[in-house]
């Protein structure tokens, strides 16, 4: 089938996570076969895999028949995985993905040996528990063997994605990038709330309070970019608020330590009056 690509392939999740329960349902409403939802057959695992195969009208079980194998299982199980299933499956004409951010295609080597053709399929997006991302507008880097890679940017057209090719030599880095635009951010909103207690202001109160700055502040930077977006007393080069701040933020010692890094960056990167003289104040209290 795959040569041509001539109907929608049969495809297969294997790993009924946060990431391959958001796919599978995302797959079922653009129109494809959902041949199975592979998941560990005990626990909770299984229990996943059978109640999202249904509502995706799927089999869950291990032994099936479908054009593209995708793996979304945590990237130190990819290669136990792959192993696993090139002693269950043929393999010749079909296509293995995996959506690691870090890892590459030769993680399903493996399978490659076996006839497949391989690739790695990474979603720029974050997925939890509680939350049903879209994958509409969202970037899909791809690097792997040439049909696979074609396979692979039809699918996340029909999702509503924008893929782009990734070198393999570029992978950790795309990822480090990734780790900062999201999960990274939500710590630096857990380090936000530990400072209102300071002010306080504890929990939700805070989370509320906080919402329409963080808002306007992504509104900013969407369209006016970075430097445009910043405000604050290091781009006024209010020496003396700074020092205030660090004052306060003795009693929060990992808070304050973020600040620092922070704000040498912000000197770095952003706009801000008299450098200098704070690369000075931001030295002396590291």
């Amino acid at each position: 089938m795959l040569p041509g690509m001539a109907r929608k392939p049969r495809i297969a999740i294997v790993g009924p996570g946060h990431l391959g329960t958001c796919l599978a349902m995302a797959l079922h409403r653009a129109g494809f076969v959902i041949a199975a939802i592979v998941g560990r057959a005990n626990g909770k695992s299984g229990q996943r895999a059978r109640k999202l195969a249904k509502q995706v009208r799927a089999e869950a079980c291990a032994s099936f028949e479908a054009d593209v194998v995708w793996f979304c299982v945590p990237d130190a199980e990819i290669p136990r995985a792959a192993l696993d299933f090139a002693r269950r499956l043929s393999w010749e004409k079909k296509v293995a993905l995996h959506s690691s951010g870090a890892l590459t295609s030769d993680s399903l080597q493996v399978l490659r040996r076996q006839g497949a053709d391989v690739a790695s399929v990474h979603p720029l997006m974050t997925f939890v528990q509680g939350s049903r991302a879209s994958f509409a507008g969202v970037p899909f880097a791809i690097e792997g063997d040439a049909p696979a890679v074609r396979a692979a940017k039809k699918i996340t057209r029909n999702l509503g994605g924008n893929a782009y090719s990734i070198r393999k030599q570029d992978k950790a880095a795309y990822h480090a990038w990734g780790t900062f635009a999201s999960p990274l951010f939500t710590a630096l909103l857990a380090t936000t709330e530990d400072v209102a207690g300071l002010a306080g202001v504890k929990g939700n109160r805070a989370k509320r309070r906080m919402l329409p700055i963080l808002r306007q502040t992504l509104l900013n930077y969407a369209a006016l970019g970075a430097a445009a977006g910043f405000s604050g007393p290091i781009i006024r080069g209010d020496i003396e608020t700074v020092r205030k701040h660090l004052r306060v933020l003795r009693s929060a010692p990992a808070a304050r330590e973020v600040y620092l890094a922070l704000a040498r960056a912000a000197l770095r990167y952003l706009p801000a009056k008299n450098n200098s003289l704070l690369k000075t104040v931001l030295g002396r209290e590291a």
